[in-house]
């Protein structure tokens, strides 16, 4: 009989990190193409929030961290020649190019978010065996490669919303403090014979908060998903484009703001360069050893229950570095033990399973199916982004303040995440399915084990945040974190106890965040 050691030395680990080296995406000719997208408001900010340079800093020591040079007045002639550029190509606006300023006339912060939403999806999709019976790796270093790369699964598409859009929240905080500290205004109110095709929004135009954004995410966005680089481009393109013709922006506020998203996303980079997700794999010994731990412990281990069996997901994710939640809290908040395999409650958590599973409704199936969040989606974190962007919109928050939102809600799903996967593998704790292979499972068995419930987890995080900045939603965002961590129970892959735990979790997990929040300044 073949052991679980000598059944795990089969298999190969997915490899979890992305490449780290800096990047300085070049901007091409323009492009007119307009992607499908979200219906989202034109952007009339309900704030200019002047004072946002003075918020407080997450990773940069401070607004000035990034130096950016002060604007030529608006007599020189280097940028009277960019207004009357501007002039000069307002006269002869295309159909397409006015859609385009259409477009880009909504939150750029939102417009991006999309775009990783649509990047995660279309990499959320895990490898295929070999022959042989193992998995290969996607290879950062070939990302065209078969199996391309990356795997965007739950961590590390949780990772990537994180550092998106903190770096993306910082170097907007950065803009802010430049910008009312030049105080250049917008090249309509410098030249009268152009025209304001974007809703006005009050800010100093010096640096421009949209190529900040698109600096920021072109940036970062080609180190996570590589194989998007083009479509990637195109969005730069753009927004770029669009910016300089709606007489929003001139060429030197899109160049400063451009450099500063940059400069910010390369600290980024190097953080993540030594945050742990390059370990978070971990090897064929390690995975044994967590089998014997719960061995030792008198409990029935988790093994996948793919063929051939599939290498644990990212097993030491709950090692990987933290936003808000201290790292030495990560072992604080991990619940006590799931119930044992072999006592009466884990008997009486399974008979729960299976007549969910075996009596589900209509309504209940429908909700399986909604929270599915399986392979070739945007993962559960990406839903919660989902849910939160209406009512960024119709908040109509400024740039940085948006950016905070997503940022402030990104935190605490990836410190729910690494907790989430911290208690995960202490345990170890097979899926229902695996004890009685009777429970017929209604969607995809995630590959990792069952205690605690990650969408429960993570809902808990993310509506925990919302309900603090939207506290007119809450009732709606509790709801939904409820439907979603009892969808698991449904979908016949999760016990009561994962879901119960899970939800506590993610709620402690959120309250760092929120306490944050409580005094960062933006109130």
């Amino acid at each position: 009989m073949t052991s679980l050691a000598e059944i795990l030395q089969r298999s190969v680990r997915l490899a979890p990190m992305f490449a780290i080296a800096g990047i300085a995406l070049m901007i091409p000719g323009c492009t007119k193409s307009i992607p499908s997208s979200e219906q989202l408001s034109p952007l009339t900010p309900a704030s200019t929030d002047a004072n946002a340079g003075t918020w407080k800093m997450i990773v940069l020591s401070g607004p000035t961290q990034i130096a950016v040079a002060a604007p030529a007045p608006a007599t020189d002639p280097g940028y009277q020649t960019e207004l009357t550029s501007i002039v000069n190509e307002q006269a002869h606006l295309n159909d397409s190019e006015r859609s385009a300023i259409t477009y880009w006339s909504a939150s750029g912060v939102l417009r991006w978010n999309e775009l990783l939403r649509e990047m995660v999806a279309a990499n959320d999709l895990p490898p295929e065996p070999l022959p042989n019976g193992t998995y290969p790796s996607p290879d950062p270093n070939n990302p065209f490669d078969m199996p391309t790369y990356p795997f965007s699964n739950p961590p590390y598409a949780v990772r990537a919303y994180s550092y998106v859009s903190v770096a993306q929240y910082e170097a907007l905080k950065a803009a802010w403090y430049y910008k009312f500290l030049y105080n250049r205004q917008q090249p309509y109110e410098n030249n009268s014979k152009i025209q304001l095709l974007m809703p006005a929004t009050g800010l100093p135009s010096y640096p421009s908060e949209d190529a900040v954004e698109a600096g920021v995410n072109s940036t970062l966005l080609a180190k996570l998903f590589p194989t998007g680089i083009d479509q990637i481009t195109n969005e730069a393109n753009q927004q770029q484009e669009a910016l300089l013709l709606s007489g929003k922006a001139s060429a030197s506020d899109w160049t400063a703001g451009f450099a500063l998203g940059q400069a910010v996303a390369n600290v980024f980079l190097a953080r993540a360069n030594s945050d742990g997700m390059k370990a978070a794999g971990g090897n064929a010994a390690e995975w044994a050893q967590l089998a014997q731990n719960a061995i030792a412990q008198g409990q029935i281990p988790w093994i996948s229950q793919e063929t051939p069996l599939r290498p644990p997901m990212l097993p030491l994710f709950g090692q990987v570095e933290t936003w808000i939640l201290p790292q030495a809290d990560v072992a604080v908040v991990r619940p006590g033990p799931p119930p044992s395999t072999t006592s009466t409650q884990m008997q009486q958590e399974l008979a729960t399973v299976k007549s969910a599973v075996e009596n589900i409704t209509r309504d209940q199936l429908a909700t399986v199916y909604k929270w599915n969040d399986g392979a070739n989606s945007v993962t559960p974190p990406g839903h919660w982004n989902a849910i939160a962007v209406p009512y960024i919109s119709q908040a109509q928050f400024s740039e940085v303040r948006a950016a905070r939102t997503l940022a402030l809600l990104n935190m605490a799903l990836h410190d729910s995440g690494v907790t989430c996967w911290d208690t995960k593998y202490a345990y170890f704790n097979p899926r229902p399915s695996q004890l009685d292979p009777s429970i017929k499972v209604l969607i995809p068995l995630p590959n990792f084990p069952s205690y605690i419930s990650g969408h429960s987890d993570f809902s808990a995080a993310a509506s925990d945040v919302l309900d603090y900045i939207f506290p007119t939603g809450a009732s709606y965002f509790d709801a939904q974190a409820k439907e979603a961590a009892m969808s698991r129970l449904y979908g016949g892959i999760h016990y009561p106890s994962d879901i119960k735990y899970g939800l506590i979790q993610g709620k402690q997990v959120g309250d760092f965040t929120v306490t944050f929040a409580e005094s960062d300044g933006a109130n």
